[in-house]
């Protein structure tokens, strides 16, 4: 069967045009024509196979929606990941990564053929990354097959025909494209989430957060320190030079901390647990403990702060936003005034329009959380993924 090229161009015209981010990404592709192929697949080459058979009998939609399926693959370096996934079913590989892929493109309202595949069909929330779905994918018939772009073995109809794409140009072609996601979203367009925290991850640094965290908190707690005081407490050794003149001594006091949590609905307890657990330990290698931290739980009702005296107390309510000024403010005028305030949060939340008279570090936890005013020492707190293995 003739392949009509018209059809297939038309359908690229139409994902270029509906989602001009993808735009790069999909001429990027060489089209190379199949009879072997199912339907499309891609190889690792950024080269396109498209069988006739398939085009012939898909909707201009639809075929619309399967390039910006197969060009997800490679934008997202599924071949890349899954050669560091722990199984050689790439065939369940596939279909993961189809979850990953698909539930964007449903929730953006994109037409899909019907034999696609959900995280749903598996029992699985969307929203998630391949290796987490992985696990859940049952032992498949070995005819799931978008070739080695996606799952990163070479498919019996891939060949070497057609223009290649060097991997340095794919990277390139990446980055491009997660600017124009950016700038497509800063624009007010609609982006799947699952787009935002890729073109987030491609486009910002890839730095342990703990290892940001840490660094920032002892940089702000000897920030505080150097505040220094004379006390009489110890007299000064220059005393001996003056007798009967007592001298008070300098002294280096340790700061006050305050840590303010966000308890809402939103919040993802494992992530804080854990950006809990590394803000209290580094406050205890630099020596602040005991009476010295403080830690305000801010409920979802935003009404109420709460002192907790063991971390073991806070509890996540269900529902609702949160206003961390509150939490703020009332640690700011708490007797024991902090230097120092670390704020754990999802970023969805008023902050102060005046800057407070204390170092203020507030640690974001979750994908895409909004920017804080420029006063604040973000740190990004995402949640790392779960053990991938397969059996």
């Amino acid at each position: 069967m003739e392949l009509d090229r018209t059809k297939l161009l038309a359908a690229r015209y139409r994902a270029a045009s509906d989602r001009p981010y993808l735009a790069t990404a999909m001429y990027a592709l060489s089209i190379v024509v199949s009879e072997n192929v199912p339907t499309m697949g891609v190889d690792k080459n950024w080269r396109c196979y498209v069988s006739p058979a398939f085009v012939a009998r898909t909707p201009v939609e639809q075929l619309a929606g399967v390039w910006m399926h197969e060009v997800a693959h490679l934008l997202r370096d599924h071949h890349g990941r899954a050669s560091r996934v722990p199984t050689r079913d790439h065939h369940r590989v596939n279909v993961a990564q189809d979850c990953e892929i698909n539930d964007d493109l449903i929730t953006d309202g994109v037409p899909l053929p019907a034999f696609r595949v959900v995280p749903g069909d598996f029992g699985r929330s969307a929203g998630r990354l391949f290796e987490e779905y992985l696990p859940h994918i049952p032992p498949t018939k070995g005819d799931h097959d978008c070739g080695s772009g996606a799952h990163g073995h070479a498919a019996p109809w891939e060949t070497q025909e057609g223009p290649a794409v060097s991997p340095v140009e794919a990277d390139a072609i990446r980055r491009q494209t997660a600017e124009a996601m950016r700038a497509h979203h800063k624009a007010g367009g609609t982006l799947p989430r699952g787009w935002q925290r890729w073109a987030g991850q491609l486009l910002e640094p890839v730095v342990d957060w703990r290892v940001v965290l840490a660094g920032a908190v002892r940089e702000a707690v000897v920030w505080a320190s150097g505040a220094m005081d004379y006390t009489y407490r110890r007299p000064s050794r220059r005393a001996k030079a003056m007798p009967g003149v007592v001298l008070p001594s300098l002294r280096r006091p340790l700061p006050r901390v305050a840590i303010v949590i966000d308890t809402s609905g939103s919040m993802g307890e494992a992530e804080l647990a854990t950006a809990l657990s590394e803000v209290t330990g580094v406050l205890r290698e630099v020596g602040i403990r005991g009476d010295r931290v403080t830690v305000l739980a801010c409920d979802a009702d935003v009404h109420t702060v709460a002192r907790v005296t063991r971390t073991a107390d806070i509890e996540l309510a269900g529902g609702g936003g949160t206003d961390m000024r509150v939490g703020i403010q009332a640690a700011l005028t708490a007797p024991d005034r902090p230097q120092v305030v670390i704020v754990l949060t999802d970023g969805h939340t008023p902050w102060p329009e005046e800057t407070p008279s204390c170092r203020v570090i507030a640690g974001l936890v979750g994908d895409t959380p909004p920017e804080p005013p420029a006063w604040i020492e973000a740190v990004r707190i995402r949640p790392s993924l779960p053990d991938s293995s397969a059996g």
